[in-house]
């Protein structure tokens, strides 16, 4: 199970891009890779094609690539810096019922991540 969630603000720790933040855009589990906004850019060269309102599509474009979820970290919402991911326990009662619930904290400062 991977620690980091779409959504997540998250810096990367390693490789071209190391010190950027971003968003995560999607979280692709089968692989163990992450895609984060404005990380990880490359272009892709697409075919010229027409669509059929008649508009030309393709050419070069910048896109975001995967990036290895382990060379990125979830930034601390109080330090604003990269933490690593726990878990905490709490009993939450709804409709009558006590169920048990996970939720992530940052093991940096204690916060948890939303």
């Amino acid at each position: 199970m991977a620690k980091v969630k779409k959504g997540d603000l998250v810096v990367v720790i390693a490789g071209r891009d190391k010190g950027q933040q971003g968003r995560v855009l999607e979280v692709l589990v089968d692989s163990d890779r992450v895609i984060v906004e404005g990380v990880q850019r490359v272009q892709r060269h697409t075919k010229v094609a027409q669509s059929q309102r008649g508009s030309r599509t393709g050419g070069i474009e910048t896109v975001e690539a995967p990036i290895h979820i382990s060379n990125v970290m979830v930034v601390d919402p109080e330090t604003k810096k990269g933490s690593r991911v726990g878990y905490r326990t709490e009993e939450v009662e709804r409709d009558g019922r006590t169920r048990t619930q996970r939720v992530r904290v940052a093991k940096r400062s204690g916060k948890d991540i939303s």
